[in-house]
């Protein structure tokens, strides 16, 4: 995750310049304004210290975890820019927080919705009002942000998807979690049901959302263990719901008959994959740090006060690819200090 991070972070700093300051600061989780020091050189709007909220989700599992704590590394880079920084657990809680942005004239907004339907109103409200908007990973319903930051889920649920088929030979009963109602699920999910439907050996038993958490998809295997006396494998959208259901199949002592394959690059699950654990003979890479890259784009397009230039050039989307690791590869995708 590290270097794929860098990567994009270098991507945004040459899009519209170099990166201004290094003095490290801390973002709290509470929805704090952190005004970080620095001589503001260069991160103004209209002679004024450039201010940016950024929204996210509460960290309910690993990858939204790893999502706060790329967003604070990248938020640290930049000193001299007020921050307003609010992780929500609900998109009512998360509405609520950037309303209080748009009240605190922000410039600019990164958002990461908890959910795509019940954020795209208060998005079109804040792009009317003029503020530069970044959305990241779970897009919005309308196209309404400056610039869309997302992994390429399709790819995700496709790339998935096909490598279930082979290993099961085009033939063999299948469970589906699913996760939250966003964008991000509806293009992974639609991708590999396609790919199940072109294949009619695969019979898909069930499919339910365990909305990307470990304890709801434990429970949701729970039953459908008990619905289904035969399942070969389960198709989950996100690593955390794979170790739930895996702990739902363990208990069951249904390992040796079901395996799985999650996707994100959690670490824990890519080190499974590296060591051979046969209930994970592979995983889709989706790195958290993407939402540093919207915040560095972020800084990078308002700087000076140069965002009528900046658009001419600015991408409206940036899409990022992503990998299936398996036995062969997963040691360059294995970074154990990582945080996710």
């Amino acid at each position: 995750m590290k270097r794929r991070f860098v990567h994009l972070a270098v991507l945004a700093a040459l899009t519209v310049g170099v990166m201004s300051g290094c003095q490290k600061t801390t973002a709290g989780q509470s929805g704090s304004t952190t005004a970080a020091g620095g001589s503001g050189s260069g991160t103004t709007v209209n002679g004024k210290k450039l201010k940016i909220g950024v929204s996210v989700p509460a960290a309910d599992h690993g990858w939204t975890a790893g999502v706060i704590y790329w967003a604070k590394e990248a938020m640290a880079m930049h000193p001299d820019v007020e921050w307003v920084f609010s992780p929500a657990q609900t998109p009512a809680k998360q509405i609520s927080d950037i309303e209080t942005m748009m009240v605190k004239k922000v410039d600019a907004l990164v958002v990461l919705a908890t959910e795509s339907a019940p954020l795209t109103p208060t998005a079109e409200d804040a792009a009317s009002r003029g503020i530069f908007l970044v959305n990241v990973d779970r897009g919005f319903l309308k196209p309404v942000a400056n610039l869309f930051i997302e992994g390429d889920n399709v790819a995700f649920g496709r790339k998935s998807a096909e490598f279930m088929v082979q290993k099961l030979g085009g033939k063999g009963k299948i469970v589906v979690l699913e996760g939250i109602p966003s964008t991000v699920n509806t293009d992974r999910v639609k991708a590999a049901d396609a790919v199940f439907k072109a294949n009619p050996g695969i019979e898909v038993l069930a499919s339910q959302s365990g909305m990307w958490n470990r304890q709801k998809a434990m429970e949701v295997m729970q039953t459908l263990l008990l619905k289904h006396p035969e399942i070969d494998a389960v198709w989950a959208s996100d690593d955390d719901m794979a170790l739930g259901a895996e702990k739902a199949i363990r208990e069951a002592n249904r390992q040796d008959k079901i395996w799985m394959l999650g996707g994100a690059g959690m670490k824990d699950v890519i080190k499974k994959v590296m060591d051979g654990d046969k209930m994970y003979p592979a995983d889709v890479t989706y790195p958290p740090s993407m939402i540093a890259t919207g915040i560095h784009m972020a800084v990078s397009a308002l700087r000076d006060g140069q965002l009528d230039k900046v658009k001419q050039f600015l991408p409206k989307h940036m899409k990022i690819d992503v990998e299936l690791v398996t036995p062969e590869n997963a040691k360059d995708h294995y970074f154990p200090n990582s945080v996710y």
